[in-house]
C-alpha cells in the first residue's frame, strides 16, 4: 500500500485535519538554486523543471502590505467564489465527495471548500493534496492511495485558477492514461475559483481577478514548496516530493489567509450557479496571437492571467508584462510592483483578453520550459 499522508505539524503548517499531503518529505535535501543558474542548468542539461526548486521569494514590508490590502479587499469576493464552487460540487457530485487539491496553489482553495461545506452543510469532507507535473502527469502512487481509501467517482480535483488550460489538459490526459492502465476511472472535471481561461465547468468566476494567495509562495501555502519529481531522490512506490520550510514559520500567513476568507462566509448571501457552464476547448490560439505581437512564437512562453503572470514574476526570468488598459487596479497592483522591483517593462494593451499576461522569451531566458517541461530551443 502507498504510504499514509503527511499531516501538520509534522509536515506543513496547516492543521492535521485540514489536509493530508500525499507527498514525500524532501525537507533535508538542497534543491534550490538562484533563478538564472537553475534555468541555465535546465537549458544545458535538458533537465525537467520539476527536478529542482526555485529559491523562495521573500517579500519586503511594502509588498506584504500590498498583499494584505489585496486580501482584505477581496476576501468577500473570494468567499463568494468558494461558496459557488462548493455548492456546484455538492449538488453535482454528492455530499460524500473527497476533495483532492493540486499542490500547491490548489491546497488553500481545497481547505476553503472544505470549510464552506462544514459551514453551510455540517459536512466533514476528506481533503488531500497531490502533485501534478507538466509533461509528466499526476502522481499515480497518490491515485493508488485515493482509490484504495475512497470512491474514485467521488474524487473532485481542485485548483486555484486557470490560464490557458494547460493543467486541465494535463489532468485529463493523465487520468485517461491511468484508467487505460488500471481500469480505475477518476473524473477529470477540475474545480477552480477563477477560470479566466474558460476551460473549467466548475468555477467561482470567470473574471481574471486576483486570488490573493497567488501573491506569495510557501508562506501562504502551509510552508510547503512546489512539488518535485526527481528520479534520483524518489524510489518506486514513493509519492512525488516537496519540502517543508519550517525556517519560514515567522513569516507564515497561511492560517491568516484562510481565516480572513472564512470570516466572510456569513456575508456571502444567496449562492447562484454560474449561468454559462460551457468550456472553450482551447484558448491556446488566442494566447498565441498575443505572443505573436511581440515576436514570441512559442505559446508556452506566454503566461495569461493574473495568477500565471504573478508566477512568472516570482519564479522565472520575465521579459515583459502586458496589462489590459482599464484593468482593475486592485487586481494588478501587485503585478506592477513586482515588475518594477525586477526591472521588467510593463505595457498597457487596450484589447488584451486577460487583465494581464506575462511574457518569457527564450532569447532572454535560457531555461524557458515548454509544454513537456523541458527546455525550449531557440
Amino acid at each position: 500500500m502507498p504510504p499514509e499522508p503527511l499531516r501538520g505539524n509534522t509536515f506543513g503548517s496547516y492543521r492535521a485535519d485540514e489536509v493530508g499531503w500525499l507527498l514525500t518529505d524532501l525537507s533535508g535535501v538542497e534543491l534550490e538554486a538562484p533563478t538564472e543558474e537553475r534555468e541555465e542548468a535546465i537549458q544545458s542539461g535538458g533537465a525537467h523543471y520539476a527536478e529542482s526548486l526555485p529559491q523562495e521569494f521573500q517579500p519586503d514590508p511594502d509588498y506584504l502590505a500590498l498583499y494584505r490590502r489585496a486580501l482584505d479587499g477581496s476576501a468577500l469576493r473570494l468567499a463568494r467564489a468558494v461558496a459557488t464552487v462548493t455548492e456546484l460540487v455538492l449538488t453535482e457530485r454528492g455530499h460524500d465527495v473527497t476533495l483532492v487539491s493540486l499542490a500547491r496553489a490548489g491546497t488553500p482553495v481545497g481547505i476553503l471548500l472544505r470549510r464552506w461545506a462544514a459551514h453551510a452543510h455540517g459536512l466533514d469532507l476528506p481533503h488531500y493534496a497531490v502533485s501534478i507535473v507538466r509533461g509528466r502527469g499526476i502522481d499515480t502512487v497518490a491515485l493508488e492511495y485515493l482509490a484504495a481509501h475512497h470512491d474514485p467517482a467521488r474524487v473532485v480535483f481542485v485548483d486555484g485558477w486557470t490560464g490557458k488550460g494547460a493543467i486541465s489538459r494535463e489532468l485529463t490526459a493523465a487520468l485517461d492514461a491511468h484508467a487505460a492502465t488500471t481500469g480505475v476511472r477518476f473524473d477529470p472535471d477540475l474545480a477552480v475559483l477563477a477560470d479566466p481561461g474558460r476551460c473549467a465547468r466548475t468555477y467561482g468566476t470567470r473574471d481574471d481577478w486576483l486570488v490573493a494567495s497567488a501573491c506569495l509562495n510557501s508562506t501562504v501555502s502551509g510552508l510547503v514548496s512546489r512539488t518535485v519529481l526527481n528520479p534520483a531522490l524518489l524510489r518506486p512506490g514513493e509519492y512525488h516530493g516537496a519540502k517543508f520550510y519550517r525556517e519560514l514559520a515567522g513569516a507564515d500567513v497561511s492560517a491568516d489567509f484562510l481565516d480572513t476568507v472564512t470570516a466572510e462566509f456569513g456575508h456571502v448571501g444567496e449562492v447562484c450557479a454560474p449561468a454559462d457552464r460551457t468550456v472553450d476547448a482551447d484558448r491556446t490560439a488566442e494566447v498565441a496571437r498575443v505572443g505573436a505581437r511581440y515576436g514570441v512564437d512559442d505559446v508556452n512562453l506566454v503566461k495569461p492571467g493574473v495568477g500565471e503572470t504573478t508566477r512568472v514574476l516570482l519564479r522565472r526570468v520575465p521579459w515583459r508584462v502586458l496589462v489590459r488598459a482599464g484593468a482593475p487596479a486592485e487586481d494588478v497592483a501587485h503585478v506592477v510592483l513586482l515588475a518594477q522591483r525586477r526591472g521588467v517593462p510593463v505595457e498597457e494593451v487596450p484589447d488584451l483578453p486577460y487583465n494581464c499576461v506575462g511574457l518569457i522569451h527564450p532569447r532572454f531566458t535560457r531555461g524557458a520550459t515548454g509544454a513537456d517541461g523541458l527546455a525550449v530551443a531557440g
